[in-house]
């Protein structure tokens, strides 16, 4: 990584991170490589282990490149399809951890913990209608219906296992028969636990290997798009698993997640909350964000717990370490989140961010110039809440809750809002 990258990443402005750290291909003189790069700055050594040097971490150190943290080298001799995970010593506690790469494109599997080096895509992109068509009528222009979806429990073939490309077909001919516009999935990045249903996020960069290799959910999106529906990925830029192989205290100590213990996991959910606070976190995310738009021509963002994000004292039961203004409003992650829908905004503004926040947090969707978050379209949580509870009225009491449909109308205005009834 060259000075000028390395003073970006550490600035919280290297959009294209994921081009950066990682593993990356790499052509040598008289041969090729892999060259790997990682933050860890507490670490007093690192070292590639993979299946091409049998997990031993003494035969490919690496070099630190800066105070700051980032370590790099290259490994001749292996490809696409090595398997490897970075050992990592702490300076201060002498604690040795192996962690898998957080820039990783790949997994071999769901309960493989391993990364695994990935060639440069050669995919070849059939949707240059659908983005013409994006860029000159888009999401402000025409209504928006969004189908959301599941991929791993929605449908399965009656014979193996349901693919990419089979939910590809399934699905484009369901939503647009029924005419939805978009359809949202469930997190698709890689996650260990069926059950979090993809919000215990351990591999951000990363399609789930459940359904096949990076490349063939490209074709799925692909496909979408030449039937003529956009795709929306539920992103998770809140927390993290505590699998001590992720992002766990990834350099023996918490990194990507605060360090005060008061306040680094989530009392509800037990994860990890993210450390706006370091601007080589934000990197992170924000390049993530920028990876999934890029890379794989998603239409949209609907941002997770957006809530959770920007209260310091959510779900604390009033037991919270207040901001240094004396508030519950977490800083940082305001200003994460300005960054990053500013950024989106100014370069793709054809690409549109939804926000999921049940408060009363005012702007959300308004831009940021103007003071708000710059979310394109915000959750109506409270709709949500009114509509359901005027069903749940017996029939004929209803006459009398007549005011839970028409509350609505008094804040419909207030932002640009989308109707989610929704999980």
């Amino acid at each position: 990584m060259h000075a000028q990258d390395l003073a970006l990443f550490h600035a919280g402005r290297l959009l294209d991170a994921y081009d950066k750290l990682g593993a990356h291909c790499v052509k040598l003189d008289g041969g090729s490589g892999v060259r790997f790069c990682t933050w860890a700055p507490r670490a007093q050594r690192a070292s590639v282990v993979g299946d091409f040097n049998d997990w031993d971490g003494r035969r490919h150190p690496m070099q630190r490149l800066d105070d700051a943290g980032v370590w790099e080298t290259t490994v001749t001799g292996i490809g696409p399809g090595s398997e490897y995970k970075f050992e990592i010593e702490n300076a201060d506690n002498g604690r040795l951890v192996i962690k898998t790469d957080p820039y990783a494109r790949a997994f071999p599997a769901r309960a493989n913990q391993n990364a695994v080096v990935t060639a440069p895509s050669a995919y070849r992109w059939g949707d240059r209608d659908w983005l013409e068509l994006r860029s000159r009528w888009g999401w402000r222009d025409a209504p928006i219906s969004i189908y959301e979806v599941h991929l791993s429990s929605w449908r399965r073939p009656a014979q193996g296992v349901a693919t990419y490309e089979w939910l590809a077909e399934q699905l484009t001919a369901y939503a647009r028969d029924l005419r939805f516009t978009h359809v949202e999935l469930l997190p698709i990045f890689e996650h260990p636990l069926d059950e979090s249903l993809g919000y215990q996020v351990t591999g951000y960069y990363a399609p789930t290997s459940r359904f096949g290799p990076p490349d063939a959910f490209r074709a799925f999106v692909d496909a979408c798009h030449r039937a003529g529906i956009g795709v929306i990925l539920d992103w998770v830029p809140l927390h993290f698993p505590k699998d001590m192989w992720g992002l766990a205290e990834f350099d023996g100590a918490p990194l990507y997640e605060r360090d005060d213990p008061a306040m680094a996991e989530h009392p509800q959910w037990h994860t990890l909350i993210f450390n706006y606070g370091q601007p080589e976190v934000r990197n992170f995310l924000l390049s993530n964000a920028l990876f999934w738009l890029r890379e794989f021509h998603i239409d949209g963002l609907r941002v997770d717990a957006v809530s959770s994000m920007l209260f310091l004292d959510d779900a604390r039961s009033g037991s919270f370490r207040p901001n240094p203004l004396g508030g519950r409003e977490n800083l940082p992650a305001v200003r994460f989140l300005r960054e990053t829908n500013a950024h989106i905004a100014r370069t793709m503004p054809d690409v549109f961010t939804i926000a999921e926040e049940s408060t009363s947090w005012p702007r959300v969707s308004q831009p940021v110039p103007r003071g708000g978050l710059g979310f394109s379209m915000r959750w109506n949580m409270g709709w949500v809440h009114d509509t359901l509870q005027y069903c749940a009225v017996p029939c004929a009491e209803r006459p009398g809750a007549h005011h839970h449909l028409t509350f609505e109308r008094l804040y419909a205005k207030n932002e640009h809002f989308v109707l989610a009834l929704s999980h």
